[in-house]
């Protein structure tokens, strides 16, 4: 079945914040108190699963909201050092172009998301943001029902292996960005329908798909 309906995710899909976060990542930790990320760390941690990296990090759980809501004021002061990826803009109003919906699910505000993506917020039929860092999967069925349509008509993408175990929790499809936060044999190893290497693949293989 052709999808209808494509939710996004936003940092490292379609917002190149990877960078942002290694600039601040440490300051987050003296204050929250958990291992700070050293150089050596990043690729391993980029072939982990989310428990995985919090465990290596000695991130408690209960300090998750916490931490999400600091860095969310850290994005909003700092909004103007995170660029989009090249080519969003293009890609984004191609596939509205097509008839497909476009929703977004993120940890981040909807009010950073949309200063984010700018004009191209207004081809979004949905946000779904704030999330908490498991809270994906019924965020996910939650803009499906509400744009009403079967979860076989739905792909998520985005770059994270929890993203992968939401959408399969939530039933719908995913397609995995290799240019974002994990590795992209983490993201394969775990058999996503689809994967993108470059942003003009998801015209390719969605439209195409539309189509046929």
């Amino acid at each position: 079945m052709p999808y209808s309906l494509v939710i996004f995710d936003l940092d490292g899909t379609l917002a190149d914040s990877f960078p942002w976060f290694r600039r601040n990542v440490n300051t987050v930790a003296a204050r929250y108190r958990f291992r700070p990320v050293v150089d050596e760390d990043v690729e391993r941690l980029r072939h982990s699963s989310t428990a995985e990296v919090l465990n290596h990090l000695g991130v408690a759980r209960w300090k998750l909201p916490l931490i999400a809501r600091h860095i969310r004021c850290l994005k909003t002061e700092q909004a103007a050092s995170i660029p989009l990826f090249g080519g969003v803009e293009t890609t984004l109003a191609t596939l509205a172009d097509a008839g497909l919906q476009l929703a977004l699910v993120s940890s981040d505000t909807e009010a950073n998301a949309r200063q984010k993506l700018g004009a191209s917020a207004a081809l979004f039929t949905a946000f779904d943001c704030s999330a908490a860092l498991y809270g994906k999967a019924r965020k996910f069925r939650r803009v499906v029902k509400r744009i009403g349509v079967a979860p076989a008509e739905a792909i998520a993408i985005g770059d994270e292996t929890r993203d992968i175990e939401a959408a399969r929790a939530a039933g719908i499809a995913f397609g995995a960005v290799t240019w974002g936060y994990a590795a992209e044999k983490a993201l394969r190893d775990r058999q996503p329908e689809l994967v993108f290497t470059r942003m003009d693949e998801i015209v390719e293989k969605l439209v195409a798909k539309a189509s046929s």
